[in-house]
């Protein structure tokens, strides 16, 4: 009788139990995983939920009546948030159907995708929005406004101070982007047209963008000497935070160029002092001593452009701004280390493609800065340069503002490896940083950054924006003579709640959107 009362207190025990555990009802559930959650620094072995769009659940799956439809078995991955790309050129796979799955960067495991940057952008917003989201997108992505695309809308390519009225439409477009769904605004002070502008058509364009709670996202007017400097580029971005009250991240941080090598602590301690009297100013970096862009923009002088690329053939025609010009190109390939720095990636004749300047220079019989004009004649050439010290890389990667980007174009390995290589070099093989701080920057921050809401955390309400990847494999593929590897170790990603990538394979889903503030 004491046995059977007992096994009856038991029973009911047990009944208690389970009617009092949370119920919860997943379409998928990972489990076994190392999770880190993209903010903290200590992994967690917990169960993750999901049903639909979101995380339901985070933890101990014995402590709820779980009833899933399907299960990730994660033991010896690595589960944490998708990663978020601050810089890519990926708005141009993405406009074409045919690309739109945006597997470059899906295999690194980013999972949302910043367009617009340099500047340069799809206009108008409106309307390029819904080709985006017709195409159907196999990554997130995040608009912003160029710069440079308003400026040609109002004043076209030409090396001329704005007027106030002309300032004014501008500010008026940019309002329209902004209420279209844009983040924020871009710049690409470098190139044309944005070089043609001064600081103050900045500010009184990035006050607009204040007053939408936005963010400011400069290519800095001079990474290296070819005008005002590196640290006066730095200074300039800052002052536009300052006067405009708006956050500022600076692309692609780097020290390009013998003359500005080591000057990474100087610049360092100018915005760590800039973040203490409160002005909000982060970077991103991609991890490779090369840079890559447009052989143009990368050596031909900014007045020789003014007007487009017919203006520059005229004015290279004409004996007398010929000398001028090729004098200042010669001077402009010096700065990028020398012709034999200057690797040809993706240009108009195939013959050119994986050799540099020196190389084409001398089957040409001609000197450097004319082979250029050679290569130009034939139309758009990108060019890598390898021209950044390793320990200004290093110097930047470990501070506590800079988070991963790639700048992903074409022709250039970080289109495809930036996360992976980052991971893989600087991670696991030489403990420059840490996993977390590695996950967290590559996530979490970036979302902080630009205001990208419930994204970037594994964490219950949050957006599903999953990555499983093996501690072991995660690498980068590409490199410069084939720079369209996909990378490995990726065994997969969750977006929007939608498995896109199972067990390394992508499975053809399009579940991204275009997101808003």
């Amino acid at each position: 009788m004491k046995n059977h009362s007992l096994f009856l207190v038991l029973f009911l025990f047990v009944i208690l139990s389970c009617a009092s555990k949370r119920k919860v009802e997943a379409d998928l559930t990972i489990k076994n995983g190392m999770v880190y959650n993209g903010s903290d620094t200590i992994p967690e072995k917990v169960s993750i939920a999901i049903k639909g769009d979101k995380i339901i659940f985070i933890g101990n799956e014995k402590l709820v009546r779980l009833k899933t439809d399907k299960t990730i078995d994660a033991n010896g991955l690595i589960v944490c948030p998708g990663f978020i790309d601050p810089h890519t050129h990926a708005d141009k796979d993405l406009i074409m159907t045919s690309t739109s799955h945006n597997l470059p960067f899906l295999m690194q495991g980013v999972t949302t995708v910043i367009v617009g940057n340099d500047g340069e952008s799809y206009f108008p917003t409106i309307k390029y929005k819904e080709v985006f989201e017709k195409n159907g997108l196999g990554t997130n992505i995040v608009l912003l406004a160029g710069h440079g695309t308003l400026r040609e809308e109002v004043i076209g390519n030409s090396k001329i101070k704005a007027t106030p009225e002309q300032v004014n439409a501008m500010q008026d477009l940019l309002q329209k982007e902004l209420d279209a769904g844009a983040f924020g605004l871009s710049t690409g002070l470098f190139y044309s047209p944005g070089s043609y502008a001064d600081t103050q058509e900045v500010i009184d364009l990035a006050m607009v963008v204040a007053k939408n709670g936005g963010i400011y996202d400069t290519h800095l007017r001079d990474e290296s000497s070819y005008s005002i400097g590196l640290i006066p580029s730095i200074q300039e971005a800052i002052e536009i935070g300052r006067q405009a009250k708006l956050p500022i991240h600076i692309s692609h941080i780097k020290c390009l160029g013998v003359g500005v090598w080591n000057e990474s602590k100087a610049i360092i301690k100018l915005i760590e002092k800039s973040r203490s009297e409160g002005i909000d100013i982060t970077a991103n970096q991609y991890p490779y001593d090369a840079s890559a862009t447009g052989l143009k923009a990368a050596v031909v002088p900014r007045w020789a452009e003014s007007g487009g690329n017919d203006s520059l053939f005229i004015r290279y025609k004409n004996p007398l701004l010929k000398i001028k010009i090729l004098k200042e190109t010669k001077e402009n390939i010096a700065l990028r280390g020398g012709p034999e720095k200057l690797l040809i990636v993706k240009s108009e004749v195939d013959s050119f493609d994986g050799k540099n300047v020196a190389e084409i220079a001398s089957i040409l019989q001609l000197s450097p800065e004319e082979t250029v004009f050679k290569i130009l004649e034939k139309g758009y050439a990108r060019v890598a340069s390898f021209n950044m010290n390793e320990k200004d890389i290093l110097n930047f990667m470990k501070q506590s503002w800079v988070v991963t980007g790639s700048d992903g174009n074409e022709g250039h390995p970080r289109k495809y490896g930036s996360f992976p290589k980052k991971y893989n070099k600087y991670v696991k093989e030489d403990s420059i940083i840490s996993i977390a701080k590695f996950i967290n920057g590559s996530s979490s921050e970036t979302a902080s950054i630009f205001k990208i809401p419930n994204r970037g955390k594994i964490k219950e309400g949050y957006f599903a924006d999953i990555i499983i990847f093996d501690p072991k494999t995660f690498k980068d593929k590409a490199n410069y003579t084939d720079a369209t590897r996909y990378a490995e170790g990726l065994k997969y990603s969750i977006i929007n709640g939608v498995l896109v990538i199972d067990n390394g394979n992508y499975n053809t889903k399009r579940p991204g959107k275009v997101l808003i503030k």
